[in-house]
């Protein structure tokens, strides 16, 4: 193994240095990062970077931090070409998008359980507020195993929305 913990490469150029026509030296920065084997990573990179910013940032950064910065390097590489408006922002918006939706879900299924665990119908403490009733509707089905989830709108409850607030969000 090659100081830094790289595998040492063959007596071949590395992509780097195919890519830009020429000579790889021994002290090639470029070789341990960009295998021969690897050509369409270093041009993904070269597209959006170029190589003599990439051989700047390496330059810059530590050797044993180098591995993880071209693997960012490639993986923004990608995401530019992929989404030449947003790149990597773009996927990390989607992401918080569906974390968002996936918060959502789990909110909904703690109250789901909150509720069939107290044995309550959820529909008849929103009896009292139609538009709630009509929202929340669609979240609450019939689940199997708990009383009360399918029953009208019109039963009578003493129940309110401050008690379902209890019961969902004890103090």
């Amino acid at each position: 193994m090659m100081k830094g913990g790289h595998e040492p490469r063959s007596s071949g150029s590395c992509a780097a240095c195919k890519f830009l026509k020429r000579r790889c030296s021994p002290t090639c920065l470029f070789a341990p990062y960009f295998r021969s084997d690897e050509p369409k990573k270093f041009a993904k990179v070269h597209k959006v970077f170029g190589a003599s910013n990439v051989s700047k940032i390496l330059a810059e950064v530590a050797e044993e931090h180098r591995h993880d910065t071209v693997n960012s390097l490639v993986y923004e590489a990608e995401a530019r070409l992929s989404d030449p408006v947003y790149g990597c922002i773009g996927a990390i918006a989607i992401l918080q998008r569906k974390m968002v939706e996936l918060q959502q879900d789990l909110d909904v299924a703690r109250t789901r359980l909150a509720l069939c665990a107290a044995g309550v119908s959820p529909l008849s403490l929103l009896q009292d507020d139609q538009f709630l009733v009509n929202s929340l509707s669609e979240f609450l089905p019939l689940v199997p195993g708990c009383s009360g989830w399918g029953e009208g709108f019109n039963q009578s409850g003493s129940s309110s929305m401050d008690e379902l607030s209890q019961l969902l969000f004890p103090k």
